[in-house]
């Protein structure tokens, strides 16, 4: 019995040196990572404000709205030297890389290939339609993000990729 108590003594005391030794090489550890001096990378800054740029810019006021409108049209710019889909304008194939996201399933409220869903649409005309499709458009019932979201879509994309639609309604 006097064996078994010297050893939990022991084993106690062996259990709180090596809780000690742990506690005291943390600190240690703390101390030293506080006070040596990181060497930062000189371009880590402009990469991060270059990654958030495109969220991260605000603008108010009066100016903000020339600003906004200035970097919507910078990304245009931008956009417009590339060119999607190989610069196709079959509309089927911008339909079905691109279009179809949205109007196959009805998502974002927007209309699915069915003539009844279009014949509202198709009542304020053909120049309506393309031009909200460019440009954009939220109405009551859904969001049309401007070029279909591809900023890379030309124009006559858009309308060809439009008239392919109403030509092909159920």
């Amino acid at each position: 019995m006097q064996t078994d108590l010297d050893f939990l003594k022991r084993f106690s005391l062996v259990i709180a040196f090596l809780a000690f030794v742990v506690l005291s090489l943390s600190v240690l550890g703390y101390f030293i990572g506080t006070t040596l001096k990181r060497d930062e990378d000189p371009g880590a800054q402009a990469r991060t404000e270059e990654r958030i740029k495109p969220v991260g810019a605000v603008y108010a006021g009066a100016s903000g709205a020339a600003a906004a409108a200035a970097a919507a049209e910078a990304a245009r710019a931008a956009a417009s030297s590339q060119v999607a889909y190989d610069g196709t304008l079959d509309g089927q194939v911008i339909f079905d890389k691109l279009c179809s996201a949205c109007h196959s399933t009805g998502a974002g409220g927007s209309p699915t290939m069915e003539h009844a869903q279009w014949d509202a649409r198709i009542a304020q005309g053909f120049d309506t339609l393309v031009r909200h499709a460019i440009d954009g458009f939220q109405g009551n019932s859904g969001l049309m993000p401007a070029r279909g979201g591809n900023p890379s879509l030309s124009d006559e994309q858009v309308e060809a990729s439009v008239r392919w639609m109403i030509d092909n309604l159920k």
